[in-house]
């Protein structure tokens, strides 16, 4: 934990954040400070959780003075051994560690009765992170569950993948019991924040409200098809994919992600998402439809006027793809269809606009494939820039990523006048195409093409570049779009009557 601030006055929010604000910029981090700061009138407590401790090492958000308390936690060595562990002769709740077992990793359809009581055990401390690394009962549960379920990975990798996943529950749960008590919680997603505000929710009796941008455990399914860290057999090696031929050591990882979220939903009201479709995922993956709403992203549009103001004369030849390279956002699709485009309209060119240290390798790769395409000196990786420097210089922006929510991204293109191409992901065709009837009846702000196709996402690129008209009437429409429902006061006010309802107060 680090320069945490102590709270001297008892926090109106705790917010529970997974790997977001204050140490990854831009996305939901952008959306937390954009709440933080928007309600001054309210005091907030943080409770940060991190993967590896080394990936967090500077802020990139100032702490507002309305956040009384922040602490961080980070999950990796939460399953470590101590230097001198506990006799696994030491005494745990048997019944227990077999119910977390079962629920969490189990493929039976767990019982409601095991969620509530598994909630409670870590609500109420009665099973501890020693019960679970080094009690008798617990291997005894580890043991049966190999053998009676499991046939693919090893023990030891079994042993250790329950380490990974369980051992930071119970961490945080601990760690939690020290955190000053708020009026409610609000957690941004499902995962381990999500549990952890299931398990405070039932210790402290406060209201829970949960938001999310993208559906967390569809996004860690992803993750998991793509993850090269699974220890698999050389035959589900070469498997691609989320199949009947998974690995089971990737199964215990989605059902494990699966299994929280359920818990999450329960404990969660009201849950909220960006879009309709997403909520209407949220319901499919057991959410109450009663306790589901749809809140929007909203934008300051004061905050881009002057960009807007400063776009220059005709269409500029430029395409930009604004976020992380990493490959949920696809960029070498991105690449690609520019080699297409390029072919057509030789003056154009490709900015790529955003940090390159999350995955590395990932980034190198993208390097190669301009070089392979012959794009040196017409595809340019930017790094991380001030967006309201970039926007006013970009006729196009473009979204390739396979997986989105809501992205701010695109509504503050709209608001510095930057049609965009997106792949149909999210509420991308929502946002560009509009909703309810009255929203479509002011057109499209730009195209809408599918999931890893260069060529169509080229030939809508140079459909807008090549024709002024149809690009001007696509930049009217992105405008007129974000002013009517996505701004800031919407999306503030939204939010304000929810914690004042959830708070009991008015504030």
């Amino acid at each position: 934990m680090k320069d945490a601030p102590a709270a001297t006055v008892t926090p109106d929010v705790c917010l529970l954040l997974e790997g977001t604000w204050p140490y990854v910029r831009g996305g939901v981090s952008s959306w937390v400070n954009q709440l933080i700061l928007g309600l001054p009138e309210l005091t907030f407590s943080v409770f940060f959780i991190g993967g590896q401790r080394e990936n967090y090492e500077k802020r990139h958000y100032a702490i507002p003075p309305n956040v009384v308390h922040i602490e961080e936690h980070f999950l990796a060595g939460s399953w470590v051994p101590k230097a001198a562990p506990i006799s696994p002769r030491r005494q745990a709740p048997v019944q227990l560690l077999r119910d977390l077992h079962a629920f969490l990793h189990h493929p039976d359809e767990p019982s409601a009765a095991q969620g509530d009581a598994l909630v409670d055990a870590f609500a109420e401390g009665k099973v501890t992170l020693d019960d679970f690394m080094y009690s008798r009962a617990s291997w005894e549960a580890i043991t049966e569950g190999y053998e009676r379920y499991c046939t693919d990975p090893s023990f030891v990798d079994y042993l250790w993948t329950l380490r990974a996943m369980q051992a930071p529950l119970l961490m945080l749960a601990e760690a939690a019991r020290r955190l000053p008590r708020p009026r409610m919680i609000h957690s941004i997603s499902t995962g381990y924040a999500g549990m952890l505000g299931a398990i405070l929710q039932r210790r402290w009796g406060c209201n829970f409200l949960l938001s999310e941008h993208g559906i967390y455990t569809k996004e860690r399914k992803i993750d998991l098809a793509q993850a090269k860290w699974i220890a698999e057999g050389p035959d589900e090696a070469l498997r691609t994919g989320l199949d009947v031929d998974v690995s089971y050591i990737r199964r215990l990882w989605i059902r494990f992600f699966e299994r929280i979220g359920l818990l999450t939903y329960k404990a969660a009201d009201p849950i909220i998402s960006l879009y309709d479709g997403n909520r209407r995922r949220q319901i499919q993956d057991g959410a109450d439809p009663a306790r589901c709403r749809v809140i929007p992203n909203g934008i300051s549009l004061t905050q881009w006027q002057d960009a807007l103001e400063r776009r220059p004369e005709g269409v500029p030849p430029v395409v930009g793809l604004l976020g992380r390279v990493v490959p949920i956002k696809d960029v070498k699709t991105f690449i690609r269809a520019m080699r297409g485009v390029i072919s057509a309209m030789p003056e154009a060119e490709a900015w790529v606009v955003g940090p390159e240290d999350e995955d590395e390798e990932y980034a190198a790769e993208c390097h190669s494939l301009v070089t392979s395409l012959g794009l040196e000196g017409k595809v340019k990786f930017l790094g991380f820039q001030k967006i309201g420097d970039i926007l006013p210089k970009l006729g196009l922006m473009v979204l390739t990523s396979i997986s989105e929510a809501q992205p701010l991204v695109i509504l503050e293109g709209w608001a510095a006048g930057v049609p965009v191409v997106s792949s149909d992901v999210g509420s991308c065709r929502e946002l560009i195409e509009g909703s309810l009837p009255e929203d479509r009846a002011l057109g499209t702000g730009g195209s809408v093409v599918a999931i890893a196709d260069p060529q169509a996402t080229a030939r809508a690129i140079l459909a807008l570049l090549r024709n002024p008209g149809r690009w001007q009437a696509a930049q009217r429409t992105g405008l007129a779009r974000v002013n009517r429902y996505y701004t800031e006061p919407l999306m503030l006010e939204r939010y304000r009557e929810l914690y004042q309802d959830a708070i009991g107060r008015v504030v």
